[in-house]
C-alpha cells in the first residue's frame, strides 16, 4: 500500500514537473498573441534539430522550405533555447540588419561566446563593438590596395597554384583549407591562413610555429560547430583547450616583438595590436582568433565554391581566362598584379558574386529584439530571437530568375555590391570589414588557376551546410595544364 501511494506521489510530481516545461515553453505564444504563424516544435529542443540538420548550401534545406510553404516567409519557431523570429523576406532581413543597437542586438548562443571569447567582434555589443571594430578597420586599412599587400597575395597564390603541378586529382577543398607536409620540419601552409597570418603577425607561411597555430585552429573550428559539452575528450573541450595554446602561442610572438630581435617579420599590423593599451591580452588573442576566422576559413571556402562551381561550366571557364590573359598581356612576367589589375576583373567579380549569392556561405546571424518592434502586421516580441535568412534571399524565385542556376551573367549592368537582396557578409554596423580583402585574394588565385588549368569535378560532392559549409569528399577536381611544359610561366619570379 505505502509502495502504491509512493508510486502515484512520483507519478503525480513527474507529470506536474512536465506540465510546467510545457507551460514555460508555450508561455511566450499565450503572452504574444500578434508574433507570426509558425510553430514551437518539441518542449524543450524546440525545433533547433530539424533547422540545423545538414542540407546542400546551394538550396534552403527542407526546413525552411517546409516552413515557408506552411507559414510563409516570416514565421516564428523555437530555437537554441529561445523562442524565435525566422525572416526569409528580404525587406524585414534589411530592416533588422539597419536597426542594430536600436531595435535589435547581436545575441549569439552562450556556448558560441565560450569559445570565441568575450571580446569576439562577433558577439561584442555596444560601445565595446564599435571599439574593436574601429581596429579591425585599421587593419584593413594598414593592408587595402597597397602594393605590398597585393603582393604578398600574388606570391601565395603562385605558391599554391605551382604546387599543383605533375597532379592528377587534387582535393581542393583539404587543399584551400588544411596543411600538405614538406619533408620533417617545415609544412607548407595553404594559400589563404598564409596570407592571414603574414598580414597580421608578420609570420611566413613556412615557419613551424605558423604550422601549430594552423593545427591548434583547426581544432579550435570544429569544436565551435560542435555541441557545446564542455568534458574532457569532446570536439567542445578540445577547441577550448585549443584556444589555451594559441593564447600561449601568441604570447610568445608578441614577446619575440617587442624584444625586436628580428626573429619575427616586422608587421605594422602586430605592432599596432601590441601598442594598444586598453586591451588584454585575451582581447588581443580574440582579435587574432577573429582575424583567422574572416580572413582564412570564410576565404579559404569562398575559393573552394569557386571551384566547384567553375568546375561545372566550361563556359565560365573560358570567360575567365580570356579576361585573364588579357590583363597578363599587358604585364611583364615578373609583375605582380596591382589595384588597376583588379579593378580590370569585371567578368571574375561577377563569377565572385555569383557564388556568394549560390553558395551562401553565412547562412544566417543571430539577433535578439531589444523591445516590441511592429513590422507589416506582427509583433515581433521584446527579448525575441531574430534570425535573418541570408541565404533564403538569395535563392528567392521573386527575386533571381532560376535562382538555383549557376549564371554570373545576371550580374551584367548590376551594382554589385551588397543590398536588401544580396547580403553575403551581413550588413549594418556588422558588415564584414574585411569583404573586399577576401575578394581581392580569391580574384588574384583565380588568375593564376585558369592561366596554368583546367579542372572538372571527379565526382559527386556538394557544398553541405552543417551550419559551416564543408564538402564531404573534400572536393576531389581531376585537373590538366594548359601547357605541356610542367614549369609554370610564373615561377622564379
Amino acid at each position: 500500500m505505502v509502495m502504491a501511494v509512493l508510486l502515484v506521489a512520483c507519478f503525480i510530481v513527474v507529470m506536474a514537473l512536465l506540465a510546467a516545461v510545457v507551460f514555460r515553453h508555450l508561455l511566450p505564444l499565450f503572452r504574444n498573441p500578434g508574433a507570426p504563424s509558425g510553430s514551437f516544435g518539441l518542449p524543450l529542443v524546440g525545433e533547433t534539430l530539424g533547422f540545423l540538420r545538414p542540407h546542400a548550401s546551394n538550396t534552403t534545406g527542407a526546413f525552411l522550405h517546409d516552413h515557408i510553404t506552411r507559414y510563409g516567409t516570416v514565421f516564428k519557431s523555437h530555437l537554441f533555447g529561445s523562442p524565435t523570429v525566422v525572416s526569409c523576406d528580404e525587406e524585414l532581413n534589411h530592416f533588422v540588419l539597419q536597426n542594430e543597437e536600436r531595435l535589435f542586438q547581436c545575441s549569439y548562443p552562450g556556448p558560441i561566446r565560450g569559445i570565441l571569447g568575450g571580446s569576439s567582434l562577433l558577439v561584442v555589443t555596444g560601445e565595446r563593438h564599435r571599439r574593436i571594430r574601429a581596429m579591425a578597420l585599421a587593419f584593413v586599412a594598414s593592408a587595402g590596395l597597397k602594393p605590398a599587400y597585393l603582393a604578398d597575395v600574388d606570391r601565395a597564390a603562385r605558391a599554391v597554384v605551382a604546387s599543383l603541378r605533375r597532379r592528377r586529382v587534387v582535393a581542393f577543398c583539404a587543399q584551400a583549407r588544411q596543411v600538405r607536409s614538406l619533408g620533417t620540419v617545415a609544412q607548407h601552409m595553404q594559400f589563404a591562413f598564409g596570407v592571414i597570418v603574414e598580414q597580421v603577425l608578420g609570420l611566413s607561411p613556412d615557419e613551424p610555429v605558423t604550422g601549430r597555430i594552423l593545427e591548434d585552429y583547426s581544432t579550435f573550428m570544429k569544436g565551435l560547430v560542435s555541441l557545446p559539452v564542455n568534458i574532457p575528450g569532446t570536439p567542445y573541450a578540445r577547441a577550448v583547450e585549443a584556444r589555451r595554446k594559441i593564447s600561449v602561442t601568441l604570447e610568445g610572438i608578441m614577446d619575440e616583438r617587442w624584444k625586436g630581435d628580428g626573429s619575427i617579420k616586422k608587421s605594422a599590423f602586430l605592432d599596432v595590436l601590441l601598442e594598444n593599451k586598453d586591451l588584454s591580452h585575451d582581447d588581443k588573442v580574440t582579435f587574432v582568433l577573429d582575424s583567422l576566422l574572416a580572413g582564412y576559413e570564410t576565404t579559404s571556402v569562398l575559393l573552394s565554391m569557386l571551384v566547384y562551381f567553375v568546375g561545372q561550366s566550361l563556359k565560365c571557364l573560358d570567360q575567365l581566362k580570356l579576361e585573364h590573359e588579357s590583363i597578363r598581356s599587358s604585364k611583364g612576367t615578373e609583375e605582380f598584379l596591382t589595384a588597376d589589375d583588379y579593378k580590370k576583373m569585371e567578368y571574375t567579380q561577377r563569377v565572385i558574386n555569383e557564388t556568394l549569392r549560390c553558395g551562401n556561405i553565412v547562412k544566417f546571424v543571430h539577433r535578439r529584439a531589444l523591445k516590441d518592434v511592429r513590422y507589416k502586421g506582427y509583433v515581433i516580441p521584446a527579448g525575441w530571437k531574430v534570425l535573418p535568412i541570408l541565404g533564403s534571399v538569395h535563392l528567392d524565385p521573386a527575386l533571381y530568375v532560376n535562382p538555383h542556376e549557376f549564371d554570373p551573367s545576371r550580374w551584367e549592368g548590376l551594382n554589385q555590391t551588397a543590398g536588401k537582396k544580396f547580403a553575403p557578409f551581413g550588413g549594418g554596423l556588422r558588415l564584414c570589414p574585411g569583404s573586399e580583402l577576401g575578394k581581392v585574394e580569391v580574384a588574384f588565385f583565380l588568375h593564376h588557376l585558369v592561366l596554368n588549368y583546367r579542372w572538372r569535378l571527379d565526382g559527386v560532392d556538394t557544398p553541405m551546410a552543417h551550419p559551416y559549409v564543408e564538402f564531404r569528399r573534400g572536393l576531389p577536381i581531376e585537373i590538366s595544364c594548359h601547357q605541356p611544359d610542367p614549369t609554370p610561366w610564373f615561377v622564379g619570379q
